[in-house]
């Protein structure tokens, strides 16, 4: 059987070349998917200030939350926390009880932002913040001393050589910190540098314990030295043990290195979400794309299947052929999309980096696993898509196949069409529960999120009866456009199937790409007009790396201010509830200070007082109050940034979450369990009578290296997660682009190839060539105008239903330039892929073309 689907693939590669490039670009995209995956699961670093331990202890970087499931199981689920867990320092003593055991290090740590002599600020390694930690955690690592000498006094610091060398200083030299006040002056006294010359990934500081102890660090970590003899894997299960506390972590081996560099864990959490979504994505496009291709394919081999059924071959041994020739195309197209998939996954990290979703140099898990899934998913999807496709051909009797081989099925069968119409009486069911209840934000989400679905399986279901539909509509206008219109309507008319098989997938392409784009461009217009019409403060001082703590009491003792506010932000963890369940849920959190909230932020509540705001108190945005089934005078249990449980009751619930935080809490609650305890920015109200306020801000703000003052928030800045998450939409979208291009580009080249004798035999009878050419432009209009009218229909109703959770109307963002875009991409496509072939065949002479063989 494998010779003979060999066979049929070299006498027919161009029939199997679409279907082929389909596999191919999706083993690529799976493969890329699952490197990711990987990566996000096994997400850690090379240890560097950990290097020399045998054992470290940290807090536990994660909480673990558990609910019911809907089945009424209780389901333990583990959310990454996003601040550094602080330890107490009594720990050390405990610690050092432990068998095998010889010395005990604590690792105290603090964030710093470093100008330079010139007062110019000087980031850290890949745009991150310096950390200061104190001189004798340096035993912990790998770090030496290369010039100068330690730390001996409270003004004195040692830097590492690669952030020396960007600050432009040597020992002897003077450099600026700022922590958590004004920046004070230290004279470099040494440089240190990582054992194997390379520069260390994060840049480090180092002050004598006694100076940092001034700065109120963190406890982050104990360093654990072994006896002579004692393994660390031993010693680790030991420390284990003898604490016996769940809210500790015990690391050792390649377990230093995720202690040491917890956003490498944090962004590989995020990273698996992505991958995991993309590839579902890709998955769920590229079965209908293969099942249209395949399809086609059966289709146009409708004869040779008939014949072979009338000489005696069993549905069976023609599944097995087919299977067999899947089989093989499936193998082929996924060992090939391997590399280009390898290729991917460093494009995707470096856009990802880009965007900030993981550090630069967030480090890539390969291992021959998510090759070897790539090209098993690969061979399963081709072994479906074409035992589904030719389900009709191999179960009908020979004499109906050779019937249905000489000319165009009547119509859709019967069980397609019952199929259909329940997908459609679902969608409408869908739509107008939507519209009707007044149902919170995520019940309107999900609605829309189902809607998409629905909509797409019954147009894959129904595209020969939606596509006639089009047809007779577009039929008509073509009849007044001359003979060739006449002709290129006489042909839609009697290939409907054929014109299916193009449209249909247009139409996928334009509805999926229209609804996740417009979806992006909705929510980012909402939160836009949201932070424009929140921002009730004149003036904003920020700065790259966050404000200093007592810049925000300066400006409150500005004689020209009314009401001023340091704005910290955060993340919180809560049990989120969706139609019935329960999952974790990371939702984003700011701090502002209670008595200042009002006249510097209008969070516009719907529902209590933002007034009564208090570090026992809580105010929630309706989407956080959708997702974690929350009304005001309710308790929210929310576990904040470092773990830390809290709970306090709900007072207000607020519209504005979007351009904002989901979560508002008491400014100083919220800064004592962030890893910085810095504000992200200062937001300034003036008082009535506010001469020369402007310039007294500026006065301040140049004290803090770095500082700016700002008229506004930056809208850019406040919603960069909310790009980052629209840039991998859009990328979702561009695969779905690509995918249509290879079924749409595959399935007219096809069918204007097929078409060969019926060019000859219009050229023979009279007709010119340029006439032939016309007929054909005007059925790729017929195609592009069904394909994007059908697929801009289908888009609009999910589109209003996010409009409506978002922002209360059912109008949403659609830019011009973007729709035309989609448009246009799929107009070019159909294009193309009827008028190059149609050009090329039309080179060959009439009387050659018309006796050549199917």
């Amino acid at each position: 059987m494998f010779t003979l689907a060999l066979q049929t693939l070299k006498a027919r590669k161009g029939g199997f070349a679409g279907t082929f490039v389909a596999l191919l670009l999706g083993a690529a995209v799976l493969s890329a998917c699952g490197v990711l995956l990987e990566s996000g699961i096994r997400a850690g670093s090379s240890a560097e200030r950990y290097a020399a331990a045998d054992v470290i202890v940290t807090g536990r970087q994660e909480v673990e939350l558990t609910f019911k499931d809907l089945d009424g199981s209780t389901v333990h689920e583990f959310q990454p926390l996003p601040e550094r867990v602080p330890l107490n320092a009594s720990l050390a003593g405990r610690l050092g009880q432990v068998d095998g055991v010889r010395k005990v290090i604590e690792d105290d740590g603090v964030t710093a932002r470093l100008a330079d002599a010139h007062g110019l600020p000087v980031p850290g390694r890949h745009g991150s913040a310096p950390q200061i930690h104190n001189w004798s955690g340096l035993r912990l690592g790998d770090f030496h001393l290369t010039r100068g000498h330690a730390p001996r006094t409270a003004q004195e610091v040692v830097l590492d050589s690669e952030l020396a060398g960007r600050a432009g200083v040597r020992p002897g030299d003077e450099v600026r910190l700022m922590t958590t006040s004004v920046p004070r002056t230290y004279t470099v006294a040494g440089l240190v540098t990582l054992k194997d010359g390379r520069a260390p990934r994060q840049s480090v500081l180092f002050l004598s314990d006694a100076a940092l102890r001034r700065l109120a660090p963190t406890v982050e970590a104990f360093g654990v030295l072994a006896d002579a003899g004692t393994s660390p894997g031993r010693l680790a299960d030991a420390i284990g043990a003898a604490l016996h506390d769940d809210r500790l972590a015990v690391h050792a081996g390649d377990g230093r290195g995720r202690a040491e560099f917890l956003d490498v864990v944090v962004s590989g959490s995020n990273l698996m979400v992505l991958a995991a979504a993309i590839g579902g994505n890709v998955l769920l496009i590229a079965v209908f794309v293969l099942y249209a291709t395949t399809s086609l394919s059966v289709r146009h081999r409708r004869r040779e299947i008939a014949l072979l059924r009338a000489i005696g071959t069993t549905p069976g041994q023609i599944r097995r052929m087919l299977a067999a020739e899947a089989a093989v195309s499936g193998a082929v197209a996924g060992l090939l999309g391997c590399p280009l998939g390898l290729l991917l996954v460093y494009w995707l990290r470096d856009r990802f980096a880009g965007h900030g979703i993981v550090p630069p140099d967030f480090p890539l898990a390969l291992s021959p696993l998510p090759f070897l899934a790539a090209v098993l998913v690969t061979v399963l999807t081709a072994l479906v898509a074409v035992l589904t496709a030719a389900l009709r051909a191999t179960r009908i009797r020979p004499t109906e196949a050779l019937g249905e081989a000489a000319v165009e099925p009547a119509g859709l069968g019967r069980g397609r069409r019952i199929t259909g119409g329940v997908l459609l009486t679902l969608a409408v069911g869908v739509f107008g529960t939507g519209l009707v209840q007044h149902a919170d934000f995520f019940t309107l989400v999900g609605l829309a999120n189902s809607l998409v679905l629905i909509l797409v399986t019954a147009t894959a279901v129904l595209g020969p009866l939606l596509s006639r539909a089009a047809i007779r509509l577009l039929a008509p206008l073509l009849d007044r456009t001359g003979v060739t219109g006449y002709l290129a309507a006489a042909n839609t008319r009697a290939n409907v199937g054929r014109l299916a098989g193009a449209i249909t997938p247009l139409v996928l392409a334009v509805s999926f790409a229209s609804t996740v784009v417009f979806t992006q461009t909705t929510a980012l217009r909402e939160s836009s007009d949201q932070v424009r019409s929140g921002l009730v403060a004149d003036h904003v001082l920020t700065a790259p790396g966050g404000v200093s703590l007592d810049l925000a009491a300066k400006v409150k003792g500005l004689k020209q201010v009314k009401s001023a506010t340091g704005l910290v932000s955060s993340k919180v963890v809560a049990a989120g509830e969706l139609f019935g369940g329960q999952e974790a849920v990371s939702l984003g959190a700011q701090g502002v200070d209670p008595d200042a909230l009002g006249a510097t932020l209008d969070l516009h509540a719907r529902d209590g007082d933002l007034s009564a705001l208090s570090p026992r108190t809580v105010a929630i945005s309706t989407t956080a109050a959708s997702w974690l089934g929350l009304g005001v005078g309710d308790t929210a249990r929310l576990h904040l940034g470092d773990g830390t449980l809290f709970e306090g009751r709900v007072i207000a619930v607020y519209t504005r979450g979007f351009g904002f935080a989901d979560v508002t809490l008491d400014h100083d609650l919220l800064l004592a369990h962030t890893t910085r305890k810095t504000d992200e920015s200062v937001l300034v109200r003036s008082a009535p009578s506010a001469h020369g306020l402007t310039q007294a801000l500026s006065g301040i703000a140049a004290a803090y290296p770095g500082t700016v003052l700002r008229d506004g928030l930056a809208v850019d800045d406040q919603l960069a997660e909310q790009r980052a998450n629209a840039w991998v939409n859009y990328l979702v979208v561009g695969l779905i682009i690509a995918y249509t291009a290879i079924t749409v580009v595959n399935t007219l080249a096809m069918a204007t190839a097929a078409r060969r004798r019926e060019f000859a035999l219009l050229r023979l009878s009279g007709t010119a060539r340029r006439q032939v050419v016309g007929m054909m432009r005007r059925e790729s209009a017929v195609v592009v105008l069904a394909g994007v009218g059908l697929g801009t229909l289908l888009s609009a109703f999910p589109l209003i239903l996010v409009a409506v959770a978002l922002g209360g109307s059912p109008w949403p963002a659609v830019p011009g330039l973007g729709y035309l875009a989609i448009a246009g991409a799929t107009a070019v496509l159909a294009t193309a892929g009827t008028m190059v072939p149609t050009r090329l065949l039309l080179r060959i002479r009439p009387v050659e073309a018309i006796g050549a063989r199917e």
